[in-house]
């Protein structure tokens, strides 16, 4: 089992990640709120919580990873005002609220189905967890860290903040919080300026309603993620992640809910990812920059030249650490489709390698680097370039440049497999019909070159060996036959 060092956003350094005694490692990921398509923002947390996911269970951790579906409440502001967001998209397009919460959650799944992430273990919705919620609004307000007004209960920021550190988690002190937050119009019911509701009382028009000790109404939107973690995985558990986004407040609220509820902190480790940008501006529908998964993928916007593969995107993305800000440009997608064309070529390669009877290389030393990368945080980006290195080493051993012992063979398809495929999650792309073509043409020069060969005409042979090396086609004798591989680099 692999030490792993991890980023906790709470201490602001790297820390040993060992779970003490657990039955399973703990990860909670908050999930979309489905009520409109997935953006790519979105895409962004769910990919790297992938990688993550993936080599925590490479690594022989047994982990129960929850993602939630927020299909209730989250109101149009982070501090409670406007309507909801369920029943206002219902309303507009005249659906049952659970019609549309329906087919984004499709969308998404498709969408996450796309990019090859794994399914969590489970994906608890907030409509389907109203009882959790109403318990721990009611123990929250027990413990003296809420109150209500006509139907509403609020938790009372002030009054936690005198025991506990509201702001631990962005490291801001409560006064430069509420000097920053705007006075709200209507919010007459509120003691202080950063309280916020852990359940609302809902109009009798109002479409999504439940009943509660407090009257019918629905729960805020940060309750839920506090009450399917701790039902799930426990008051204390190992990780929670999200967008960097939902640090200063969903998240800042959720660890004061769960505080006031369980009197313990419930989470050892806080993991955010960045931003997107566009050409270097933050991507936002405001900024007109913004573009969805299938956009990207049929190259349909005004801000792409082409469309890209799910898998060049995700390469893409693995391309930059997850806590680092990754920058959207065409250059940058035709780069990583160039790149991953690459390396999947060399993993192709990599099957038609004869062995040597001496090495010219260390194979292991490469696995061992590309562990100490993912040891480190998850450096998505090293392992990359570990994996160009190996990608190196194929395409050299191919045409003799270096020299592989079948025990170096071995090494190098299991990092492959293990690495670009177990971990980082890449799948080889479908060949196209474009691909299919040039595989029966290259298979009739071979064999027009194999019978100039037996007809000693050694000029001809040449001539198509080295015209097709000039488009970067490579071509190589071996016993079984001859063999090729397109390489732009050797």
């Amino acid at each position: 089992m692999q030490s792993l060092e991890v980023f906790n956003t709470l201490s602001r350094k790297k820390e040993l990640f060992e779970p003490l005694n657990a039955p399973f490692v703990g990860l909670y990921v908050c999930g979309p709120t489905v009520y409109n398509d997935v953006h790519l923002g979105n895409c962004r947390t769910f990919i790297s919580f992938d990688l993550i996911y993936r080599y925590l269970v490479h690594s022989g951790y047994k982990v129960r990873y929850v993602r939630n579906i927020t299909d209730a409440g989250h109101l149009e502001g982070d501090r409670d005002e406007g309507d909801d967001k369920f029943s206002k998209k219902a309303k507009l397009e005249q659906l049952e609220p659970m019609e549309i919460v329906q087919k984004y959650t499709l969308g998404f799944h498709e969408v996450l189905r796309e990019f090859n992430t794994l399914p969590p273990s489970i994906e608890p919705t907030a409509t389907g967890h109203i009882c959790e919620q109403i318990e721990m609004v009611k123990k929250i307000l027990a413990n003296g860290y809420a109150y209500e007004v006509n139907g509403t209960v609020y938790f009372d920021v002030e009054k936690y903040n005198k025991q506990y550190d509201y702001g631990q988690l962005t490291n801001r002190q409560l006064e430069d919080l509420i000097s920053n937050t705007r006075e709200l119009g209507g919010q007459d019911e509120k003691r202080g300026r950063l309280d916020f509701a852990l359940w609302i009382n809902a109009k009798p028009e109002h479409i999504m309603r439940w009943p509660s000790p407090w009257g019918w109404g629905f729960p805020g939107w940060h309750i839920e993620c506090s009450a399917m973690s701790s039902k799930y995985l426990g008051d204390v558990f190992d990780i929670h992640g999200g967008g960097m986004d939902l640090q200063a407040t969903h998240h800042t609220n959720e660890i004061a809910q769960s505080q006031a509820c369980n009197h313990s902190a419930p989470v050892k480790y806080w993991m955010h990812t960045n931003m997107l940008t566009v050409n270097g501006v933050r991507m936002s529908k405001t900024a007109g920059n913004g573009f969805l998964p299938h956009e990207l993928f049929t190259g349909n916007h005004d801000l792409l030249e082409q469309g890209y593969s799910p898998m060049t995107v995700r390469f893409f993305m693995m391309q930059a650490h997850y806590r680092s800000t990754l920058d959207f440009s065409n250059e940058a997608l035709k780069a990583a489709e160039k790149g991953l064309k690459r390396l999947l070529g060399s993993i192709s390669l990599a099957e038609k390698l004869q062995p040597s009877e001496k090495s010219t290389v260390n194979i292991k030393e490469l696995i061992d680097k590309c562990y100490q990368a993912m040891n480190d945080d998850f450096n998505s980006p090293i392992v990359i370039s570990n994996l160009f290195e190996a990608s190196r080493i194929a395409n050299s051993a191919f045409i003799g440049k270096e020299q592989l012992t079948t025990s170096d063979i071995v090494d190098l398809k299991l990092l492959f497999k293990h690495f670009a495929f177990d971990i980082l999650g890449l799948k080889q792309e479908i060949l196209s019909e474009n691909n299919k073509v040039l595989d029966d043409v290259i298979a009739v020069l071979i064999e027009m070159r194999h019978e100039a060969k037996m007809k000693k005409d050694f000029a001809a042979s040449d001539r198509i060996r080295e015209e097709l090396k000039k488009i970067n086609i490579i071509l190589k004798d071996t016993k079984e036959g001859t063999i090729w591989t397109y390489e732009e680099e050797i």
